[in-house]
């Protein structure tokens, strides 16, 4: 499965009553792959707010996506969660509702060590025939997934890719070291052409929301060597990723798409919207 180099983790589009736009889905769908040029959609990550999602609201949107999108890209399930037999169960009905592959956050606050990780993540590849990435994100979840850990799992046939933010070493280590259909995603949008640099085969992106035509330019500018080109996109585009993460993921991207005339509604609690200077700041890179 080739999920291709520019994967946008997409926001949940809400209504004034906090509930799934569907309309508002649907038209969000369509921007991100024909306008966006977005290879594979990830759905209900972290970015979709996956926290607050039950989930029936995530099969709903996993079916409903896999409907819409008709082929036209690969849709990614985030199913991970701190809970294995709950990601274990969700991971099945995933599944049955035609989703490409699996997302799979390491478990968060309950801070397994590394072998409680291996088995949590190898207990929910047993009950999927779908591709794997694997997301450590050590910022969220407090816990890492070692170098050492990340190499036993890519021995499983169907983990597939990791989705890295994290050192760069760390990164390069996993590329050398992993199978070769092993592939390296980097998760923080303003490290995408480092990681590349050092081996990593893409990008799993939230700026991709609202520049993701420049973030694919810079990803092919990079892959057919014109490394050059591809420095000077990343630079022009680094303001952009630090205004989306001056507010909680995803409260500036949600606000940009909402002044971009792409209404996918506000934030669910505890998130809140940017307060006025925050909203300046975002307005200013757009």
């Amino acid at each position: 499965m080739d999920f291709g180099r520019v994967i946008t983790a997409m926001v949940t589009p809400f209504n004034d009553q906090g509930k799934i736009d569907w309309d508002q889905t649907a038209s969000l769908i369509d921007y991100l792959v024909e306008e966006q040029q977005s290879d594979s959609l990830v759905v209900s990550g972290t970015t979709g707010e996956s926290p607050t999602l039950t989930d029936e609201e995530k099969l709903e949107l996993f079916a409903f996506t896999v409907k819409h999108v008709a082929g036209r890209c690969k849709i990614i399930a985030g199913t991970g969660s701190n809970d294995t037999a709950h990601s274990v169960n969700l991971t099945r009905e995933a599944e049955k509702c035609g989703v490409d592959g699996i997302l799979l956050v390491a478990p968060y606050y309950n801070k397994p060590n590394q072998e409680g990780l291996f088995r949590h993540f190898e207990a929910i590849a047993a009950v999927t025939s779908l591709p794997i990435i694997l997301y450590n994100v050590p910022s969220r979840t407090v816990v890492s997934l070692s170098v050492d850990t990340t190499l036993r799992l890519a021995k499983i046939p169907n983990i597939v890719a990791t989705k890295e933010c994290a050192p760069l070493d760390q990164i390069a280590t996993i590329v050398s070291q992993a199978p070769d259909h092993f592939r390296v995603y980097s998760g923080d949008d303003a490290s995408a052409l480092p990681a590349m640099a050092v081996g990593a085969y893409g990008v799993i992106s939230v700026a991709s929301h609202v520049a993701g035509r420049t973030i694919k330019e810079m990803v092919v500018q990079f892959f057919n060597g014109h490394v050059d080109e591809a420095s000077r996109l990343h630079r022009e585009l680094l303001p952009l990723f630090k205004v989306l993460f001056e507010c909680p993921n995803p409260v500036a991207v949600k606000y940009a798409l909402n002044e971009t005339g792409h209404p996918v509604g506000s934030v669910r609690l505890p998130l809140v919207p940017p307060n006025e200077e925050e909203a300046l700041r975002i307005r200013s890179m757009l």
